[in-house]
């Protein structure tokens, strides 16, 4: 079924690159006007062109999501350009590993929640206003499988997803309260194949330390599965909850992980 969101406009942050490029893709496929921001200022003109010759609209606007001045900046500018913001999904985050909690720096964890709170946090601030003076719409949260459940080496992560998902939920019900149509839902990833994993730091004792991560060698022993998921297959989620097709649904967690969260399986030969 094409055209799901058809006339809508979305903005999508952390869009030049992984799980948002695949987000920005499949919506411009569908029929949104789609705004990325990212701070990758080289990758997101690229995509825009990548969209735009496949007959899709999008803009590309540079964000710190962590700046709230860049954040007001940012919903004027949709503002001005389309009067209206339908979809949002606040994807831009970092993950930073450490062999044990007490290696990481007071540094690293400010800046993990800065990225991965704050800038959600701020996305919804400032979007929301936008969005009700068009009547509702979307928020997508990006969470993770390990804002479900607890990680060795990822405990300052997971608390930042763990967030994200009940910030999510507590946003949903502020937004049902107020009646402004607007639903709210986080979407869990488990080990998905992207750019992420070669640039996951290990904290100032592992710097230099981390060797580079194999999600498709990890999916195999930890996903029930037994493959890595594509951010293809993400997108495709998060398409669902911004699209009409989830009407229904607010406060709810999606979780796309091949399995790792409902249990485990022997492992075939």
């Amino acid at each position: 079924m094409a055209g799901q969101i058809e006339g809508k406009v979305a903005l999508v942050t952390g869009g030049a690159s992984g799980i948002g490029e695949a987000i920005v893709e499949l919506f411009a496929r569908e029929g949104a006007t789609v705004v990325i921001t990212d701070i990758d200022e080289l990758r997101g003109p690229e995509l825009v062109k990548r969209v735009t010759n496949a007959g899709g609209k999008a803009i590309f606007l540079e964000q710190d999501v962590t700046s709230e001045e860049r954040w007001i900046e940012i919903v004027e500018e949709v503002a001005k350009r389309y009067g209206r913001l339908d979809v949002m999904v606040s994807n831009a985050g970092i993950g930073i590993a450490v062999p044990s909690i007490t290696d990481m720096t007071l540094t690293d964890w400010r800046r993990q929640n800065a990225i991965n709170l704050d800038g959600v946090f701020l996305s919804v601030k400032h979007c929301l206003p936008l969005m009700r003076k068009h009547g509702g719409g979307s928020i997508v949260m990006m969470s993770s499988l390990a804002g479900l459940r607890g990680a060795p080496g990822l405990s300052a992560y997971s608390a930042t997803k763990g967030g994200v998902r009940l910030f999510a939920k507590s946003i949903a019900m502020e937004c049902a309260a107020a009646g402004d149509g607007i639903r709210v839902n986080s979407v869990h990833p488990g080990i998905i194949d992207t750019p992420i994993w070669g640039k996951i730091p290990t904290g100032a004792t592992g710097a230099g330390q981390n060797a580079p991560i194999d999600p498709e060698e990890r999916a195999k022993v930890a996903t029930p599965l037994g493959r890595a998921g594509q951010a293809a297959e993400i997108a495709s989620g998060v398409l669902y909850l911004a699209s009409d097709a989830s009407r229904y649904v607010t406060g709810s967690e999606l979780v796309i992980d091949g399995g790792m969260n409902a249990g485990g399986v022997p492992r075939r030969a």
